[in-house]
C-alpha cells in the first residue's frame, strides 16, 4: 500500500469514526431529553382538593381481606379514604384503631377505607394488621409509585375522595377518631 493510499485510509477511518460517535452522541442527547420531559410532566400532576386522584393498582396483603388486588378505579360511585402509613410511624399507630371502629359502619354506607403502606417488608406489616385486627384492605406499594404519584411527603397523609373520584380533602398527620368521622361524612355517596 502507498503512503498516499494509507493517508486515505486512515482519514476515512477518522471520517467514520466522527460519524459514528456523533450519531451515539445525538442519540444520547434524544434519550436525556426525553427523560427529562417526561419527568418534567410527571411532576405536573395535580394533586390538590378539587383535582381527580390518580388511580392505581397494587397487591392487597391484609389476610383479613379478601381481596388479592386494590385498584381505585373499581371503588368508583364510592367514597374512599385513602391513607398513606408505616409501620414505624407513631401517628399510624394511633389513628389505625379509629379507622377500622369507623370501617364497619362506612363500609356499609358506601365508603371505602384503603391504608396503603409503605414499609420495606411484608412480615413487620402482617404482624401490625393482626396487632389491631385490621379488616380493611391494606395495599403494598413496594416500589414507592402509588406514593410518587399521590406526591405524598409526610405520612401518615390521607386523601378523602367523593364517589366522582375527587380529591375533597388532603390531611398530613394523624388524626382523631371525630376527624376522621367529619372527613368520612363528607364523602358519602348519595342515597
Amino acid at each position: 500500500m502507498s503512503v498516499e493510499k494509507a493517508k486515505a485510509a486512515k482519514k476515512n477511518k477518522k471520517r467514520n469514526r466522527l460519524i459514528f460517535r456523533t450519531i451515539i452522541l445525538a442519540l444520547l442527547l434524544v434519550a436525556v431529553i426525553y427523560a427529562l420531559v417526561s419527568n418534567f410532566n410527571k411532576d405536573k400532576t395535580d394533586i390538590s382538593v378539587g383535582s381527580q386522584a390518580p388511580d392505581f393498582k397494587l397487591e392487597q396483603i391484609n389476610d383479613n381481606n379478601d381481596l388479592e388486588n386494590v385498584k381505585l378505579s373499581d371503588y368508583e360511585g364510592k367514597g374512599v379514604m385513602l391513607n398513606f402509613w408505616g409501620t414505624w410511624c407513631d401517628p399510624c399507630k394511633k389513628e389505625m384503631p379509629y379507622m377500622q371502629s369507623l370501617y364497619p359502619e362506612y363500609k356499609k354506607k358506601g365508603v371505602e377505607i384503603i391504608a396503603v403502606n409503605l414499609d420495606t417488608t411484608k412480615l413487620v406489616v402482617d404482624k401490625f394488621i393482626n396487632k389491631f385486627d385490621l379488616t380493611f384492605p391494606v395495599p403494598y406499594d413496594s416500589n414507592k409509585e402509588v406514593r410518587d404519584s399521590y406526591q405524598v411527603g409526610n405520612i401518615p397523609s390521607t386523601f378523602f375522595i367523593n364517589p366522582d373520584g375527587e380529591i375533597v380533602e388532603m390531611v398530613e398527620g394523624g388524626m382523631t377518631l371525630n376527624k376522621i368521622e367529619g372527613y368520612l361524612q363528607q364523602i358519602l355517596p348519595e342515597q
